[in-house]
């Protein structure tokens, strides 16, 4: 017998690699609201591609040590494998 497997006549035998896939975000969303996502509905009324996006944030952007920390603590890994340890 294969581990996760059970003996109990051939009913419920299933190996590892035949496991059913959880359901998507999205597919979870349309079960609980009886429709799918996205909604369906009419399009916008302005035309979206002449739109124009600006900031007014100062440039450099002022950050915290804090907010350093934080992103050190949970992106650290993935700093010292794009640059680097020490950089």
């Amino acid at each position: 017998m294969v581990d996760g497997e059970t003996d109990n006549g051939g009913v419920g035998v299933m190996s590892r690699s035949r496991r059913v896939r959880p359901p998507t975000a999205s597919e979870q969303l349309e079960a609980l609201l009886g429709y799918p996502w996205p909604f369906p509905g009419r399009p916008p009324k302005q035309n979206l591609s002449t739109w124009t996006v600006t900031d007014d944030w100062p440039d450099p952007v002022p950050v915290t040590q804090a907010e350093i920390d934080v992103f050190e603590q949970w992106f650290g890994d993935l700093f010292d494998e794009l640059f680097g340890p020490g950089n």
